[in-house]
């Protein structure tokens, strides 16, 4: 059985051969650059493919891949596949239900501290060894504000946590809240508009649907405190970019962190000069919006890194290899 692997570096490669050489038959290939088009021939005899948030798998490709049997994603989000087109063709997918909870809860806050203290803005001054007044970095205690949480899974949980050792006060936003939980942290847990505007600084991390796509968007971001900051470590495509970036420009909102952006896959694509093919990618005013808030002063943008540390990485391959040698064993897990 052929397994190829795609956005997985030389280390990476060894801990998931290593756990899985024990499987008769089966044969390895590793690849560090995402599947595409253009190099979709690397698979076409292959029946499991793995593949991380960079590789599109949409029906252009599955339409060339009849061995196909399992694509096993070593993300908890899966909207870089369509499912649906897989499902009618008989092909499993497998995702990575949890992990790093810790680790991109303790991410997000540290976005949070980032802005409130302005620790990039002075570092750049400092480093770049200009002039500069110390009242320009006055910042503000997080004691006492109102968090909003949009998400109360395991990472949204978590940050409610860090943030209740804070000080702060702290609202949540679910569709199924957790009202023990809630009521043991004293978080209330109200409507997404109620977030909007009664929080301090806003945190997202729901998982990208249909009905989460733009999320915060035109019609509700003004809904937020003028002044207010936003932080998204979950999927770009929640929060509408342009409706972003006017309301970072006009003053509305003091700041943002993102580690994702809307565009993020192309935007890597085009910082990294490997250009943008227009039928991949048509809508570029979206993309342009994205460069520009990257250099905005008071947004922060990291390179979708939340999720990348040692712990999470390794629970990330152990998982993988799990839901590959439990679907050859044929019961298969995490399938979604």
């Amino acid at each position: 059985m052929k397994v190829v692997f795609f956005e997985i570096n030389k280390d990476d490669a060894d801990v998931v051969s290593g756990t899985l050489k024990s499987i008769q038959g089966i044969e390895f290939s590793f690849h560090e650059e995402k599947l595409s088009l253009e190099n979709f021939s690397l698979i076409q005899d292959a029946e499991i493919i793995s593949v991380f948030v960079g590789s599109e798998i949409k029906k252009e490709i599955l339409d060339k891949l009849p061995n196909l049997k399992l694509i096993a994603t070593r993300s908890t989000g899966y909207d870089h596949i369509d499912v649906s087109c897989a499902r009618e063709k008989g092909i499993n997918v497998s995702n990575i239900p949890a992990y790093g909870s810790h680790t991109v809860a303790e991410f997000a806050f540290a976005l949070i501290l980032s802005l409130s203290r302005k620790v990039y803005p002075s570092y750049g001054k400092l480093r770049d060894g200009g002039s500069f007044n110390v009242e320009e970095f006055q910042g503000f205690d997080l004691f006492g504000k109102t968090l909003g949480v949009v998400g109360m899974g395991k990472i949204g949980k978590n940050i409610i946590r860090i943030a209740k050792g804070f000080g702060m006060e702290t609202v949540a936003h679910d569709i199924k809240p957790d009202l023990k939980f809630a009521e043991e942290t004293s978080t209330k847990c109200v409507s997404l508009e109620e977030v909007l505007a009664s929080s301090d600084i806003i945190t997202l991390h729901t998982i990208l649907t249909e009905s989460t796509r733009h999320l915060i968007n035109k019609n509700n971001i003004y809904k937020m405190k003028k002044g207010a900051y936003l932080i998204n470590t979950s999927r770009g495509e929640v929060v509408e970019t342009e409706a972003l970036l006017e309301a970072v420009t006009n003053g509305h909102l003091s700041g943002v962190g993102l580690d994702v952006l809307e565009a993020e896959r192309h935007l890597m694509d085009d910082i990294q000069h490997r250009g943008v093919r227009e039928e991949k990618f048509k809508d570029f005013k979206t993309l342009y919006e994205d460069h520009v808030l990257i250099g905005l002063p008071q947004v922060i943008v990291t390179p979708h890194i939340a999720y990348f540390t040692k712990e999470a990485e390794a629970e990330i391959l152990n998982t993988t290899a799990k839901n590959i040698s439990t679907f050859i064993e044929g019961v298969p897990q995490n399938l979604v």
